[in-house]
């Protein structure tokens, strides 16, 4: 009987692909960084296979984010969720927002953009556009 892959490992692993993915990396790229195939890299990203600590801290070092990164937006089912975060992230759903190709590619070309000034200034011109969108 096949066990079906517990929450916390598949929302672990699917912050590991949205980390790669934000990188440009392959799963090939992060699997050779860490001795692995990319075929184990994939059972991590879908969950099928639990990711230890120790290997987690090696993909924290290698996609240089805090290992805190990956337990980030815990979704609700998982545990409870303290009434005040619920409601924060009432009708977001995270993990299909930041996975979409726009946010990847809007992303991607943000950080292409070498002059931190006009970086500023394009943050600064997309959350003056959503503030207005949302007033309206």
């Amino acid at each position: 009987m096949a066990k079906n892959p517990h929450p916390v490992d598949i929302h672990v692993g699917s912050r590991v692909r949205l980390r790669r993915t934000l990188l440009g990396m392959s799963q090939e790229k992060l699997g050779n960084a860490v001795s692995l195939t990319f075929q184990q890299i994939q059972k991590y990203e879908r969950g099928a296979n639990r990711i230890g600590s120790s290997r987690l801290f090696q993909f924290s070092q290698i996609l240089n984010v805090p290992v805190s990164f990956f337990f980030d937006d815990m979704p609700a089912e998982v545990g409870p969720v303290p009434r005040e975060i619920d409601d924060a992230n009432a009708g977001a759903d995270e993990e299909t927002r930041y996975t979409r190709r726009e946010t990847l590619e809007l992303v991607r070309a943000y950080y292409q953009i070498k002059d931190r000034r006009l970086r500023k200034m394009l943050r600064e011109t997309v959350q003056a556009l959503a503030k207005a969108d949302k007033s309206e």
